[in-house]
């Protein structure tokens, strides 16, 4: 009877030990293009514009468990953001391209149908478009990314309870570029409220089963803008969380699982633009606040996972000599897109009529350049140098990245203060660099160790008991 007795006793303690490890609610950050040295630069830009030499703590790199993650794909080295997606939204490799297909083209389950399958409500936010590709892994399937309008006819299928981003790519128009039924009707025949802005969202989410928040009327559906751009009025990530939560948790006691990306982070990285790179970072740092203000309401039953679909641009910190300047960055005002905006209206506005001091002038303004960012000789005249071939020769070729085309200025610009804060690129693109992983809260500890990116969701099933 005794050994008995002893053996239920176990048994109740094991079940109870796994009950308490289980995740009601789930969050799940995803930095696109968020490489260990994108988060070990914020740290130590943060540092710096202290006044000090070190490492300023972002909120989630404190989190007790740290793991860093393989991201290659099935097919390359170097993934892409849907593949990359994809093994994190299903915990299987796939192509290139692939937006959780296998490379048979069978459909893969996801992390997030998982969930609304075991009774949570489910949101999948971004800062960039609602139909790009890492939104879209985890709850559309298709054979490529660039199906925009077929990903947004997905959303209906998964009936997932929120939605949000910018907006939607190609509302209009079908993989073959041909007209096509607008998808807002569909969406609303699906029981989705389309909102524009937090006033809206408020205002409407007490009546409202589903919901789709994105930017107000006359913004870029392409992307919300940089921080390091954004007005007073404009959707932030930080905003999409909250109006997430409180709409995930309205009359709701099985929990919820919830993705959010910073996507903006692989823009900047794709344009080699630093300072706009690390306040995207602690952007996304701001909106896990708010998630963190929610954990500690509820520590018991909340799990964060921070991670990133791949690194994006090669960055190094350092180019040869031990010291790092990175207070210079401080004084940027606006992003590299910005940048040529201005230099390209300044164009439009004077022609061959502007002097050299014009252009002195804008870049000062916006870069800090002669008053607080000193520059060389060699410095000052690659930028006199690129002024005359652009304004005065009238030779002007911008250069592209994947999300943006710069002009050529603003590029040699940009280049100068990237050297000036002792900072370096390999690449314009994606590179196959490890990624961070960081998590706090209910089975967080399955997240500790090197793994690889399709580990990540299948601990998440196992934590949140999916």
């Amino acid at each position: 009877m005794k050994k008995y007795t002893y053996v239920l006793l176990i048994a109740l303690l094991s079940t109870t030990t796994a009950f308490a490890q289980q995740a009601k609610y789930v969050f799940y950050f995803i930095g696109d293009g968020m490489g260990v040295n994108q988060v070990n630069g914020t740290e130590m830009f943060l540092a710096e514009k202290a006044g000090r030499i070190g490492t300023e703590s972002l909120l989630f790199t404190t989190f007790p468990a740290v793991g860093i993650a393989t991201t290659y794909s099935k097919t390359n080295s170097i993934t892409d953001s849907a593949a990359a997606g994809t093994a994190l939204a299903t915990g299987t490799k796939t192509y290139n391209s692939a937006i959780s297909m296998d490379a048979d083209e069978n459909i893969l389950p996801t992390v997030a149908e998982k969930a609304k399958k075991a009774g949570r409500k489910v949101g999948i936010t971004t800062s960039v478009s609602v139909d790009h590709a890492t939104p879209a892994a985890f709850y559309a399937h298709q054979t490529k990314r660039s199906m925009y309008y077929e990903i947004a006819l997905d959303i209906p299928k998964a009936n997932f309870d929120f939605h949000a981003g910018s907006g939607f790519l190609k509302p209009h128009t079908n993989y073959e570029k041909q007209e096509a039924p607008s998808i807002y009707p569909i969406l609303d025949k699906a029981g989705y409220t389309l909102v524009k802005g937090v006033d809206e969202f408020r205002s409407k989410m007490a009546s409202s089963q589903k919901m789709i928040l994105i930017q107000k009327d006359g913004t870029d559906n392409e992307s919300l803008p940089y921080a390091i751009d954004r007005n007073a009025d404009d959707l932030t990530l930080s905003q999409i969380t909250e109006s997430a939560i409180a709409f995930l948790t309205k009359g709701n006691s099985k929990g919820f699982f919830l993705m959010v990306e910073g996507g903006k982070i692989d823009w900047a990285c794709h344009n080699n633009d630093p300072a706009t790179v690390f306040n995207e970072v602690v952007d996304m740092d701001n909106a896990i606040r708010v998630a963190y203000e929610f954990y500690k309401k509820h520590p018991k039953e909340t799990l964060i996972v921070v991670t990133a679909d791949h690194e994006t641009g090669g960055m190094g910190l350092g180019i040869g000599s031990y010291v790092l300047n990175l207070k210079s960055l401080a004084n940027q005002k606006q992003s590299v897109d910005k940048l040529s905006y201005a230099i390209t209206t300044l164009r439009k506005d004077k022609g061959t009529k502007t002097t050299w001091e014009d252009v002195k002038t804008l870049l000062s303004e916006k870069l800090g350049f002669w008053k607080e960012v000193p520059l060389t000789w060699k410095q000052e005249r690659r930028l006199h140098d690129a002024f005359d071939e652009s304004f005065i020769q009238n030779h002007v070729v911008f250069k592209e990245s994947l999300y943006s085309k710069t002009e050529p200025l603003a590029e040699v610009a940009n280049e100068v203060m990237t050297q000036i804060a002792r900072l370096g690129w390999t690449s314009g693109s994606h590179t196959a660099e490890y990624v961070p992983v960081y998590a706090i809260g209910a089975g967080s500890k399955l997240f500790a160790g090197k793994y690889d990116n399709t580990e990540i969701p299948k601990r998440i099933i196992k934590a949140g008991g999916y």
